[in-house]
């Protein structure tokens, strides 16, 4: 534990969990986008996330970070006004997601290219969050460690070609967390490596040049 579990995090108000946590879950919709620009995007909330999201600022919140501000920005207070001049068309859905955290929230966004993706994530306290989908996909990760993920087909001497690549090319890196996921054997794969340094561009570019691998992302420490 240090001093922000206790205290909380440096933020806008009014929650560290509905403003702070709304904010950082947004933000990983922003990496994810990769430097593409969100032009809409649908957030569906559930539980208290559905019951107070206006009175808290959580959708304000949400929307800031999608657009990657941070939880301490003060454009969160504009965030509905930035968004229109951006051209981000956002709605806010409240729902009820089935065995969810009671502040959930599942974004689907879409991108100035085309791209699109779903995200979805809890905000657990203090500002803190975890992810818990990604595209259809289940995973889990807090977003406070730099976090590699790898789409892939699902086929063996995948998760062989990336770990070996990292221990001969990259022997600095300590991997803190591994998690695969996928939604059928044999079909597309998911593999989430949480990192305890920041690595070097070069990583993902190797990474992409590995046989089976479809995509890789590197979602930095928010």
């Amino acid at each position: 534990m240090n001093i922000f579990d206790i205290i909380g995090p440096v933020m806008i108000g009014p929650s560290s969990s509905h403003t702070a946590g709304a904010c950082r879950l947004g933000g990983v919709v922003c990496k994810m986008a990769d430097g593409d620009p969100v032009v809409e995007a649908t957030i569906r909330l559930s539980g208290s996330f559905a019951r107070t999201y206006r009175g808290h600022g959580t959708d304000r919140a949400i929307l800031a970070g999608i657009m990657g501000y941070h939880s301490d920005s003060v454009e969160i207070r504009d965030a509905f006004h930035i968004a229109q001049e951006r051209g981000l068309r956002y709605l806010f859905v409240p729902e009820d997601i089935p065995d969810a955290h009671p502040n959930t929230a599942r974004i689907t966004y879409t991108c100035r290219s085309g791209k699109s993706g779903i995200v979805e994530g809890a905000s657990i306290g203090g500002g803190n969050i975890r992810i818990t989908g990604i595209d259809g996909m289940e995973v889990s990760f807090t977003g406070e460690n730099n976090t590699l993920l790898i789409l892939h087909r699902d086929t063996p001497g995948v998760i062989a070609s990336v770990t070996n690549l990292m221990y001969w090319h990259y022997s600095e890196l300590n991997i803190g967390n591994f998690r695969l996921s996928r939604k059928e054997r044999g079909g597309e794969a998911l593999m989430t490596i949480e990192l305890d340094e920041l690595p070097p561009e070069e990583l993902i570019t190797d990474l992409k040049k590995l046989e089976n691998v479809h995509n890789a992302l590197l979602i930095r420490a928010v």
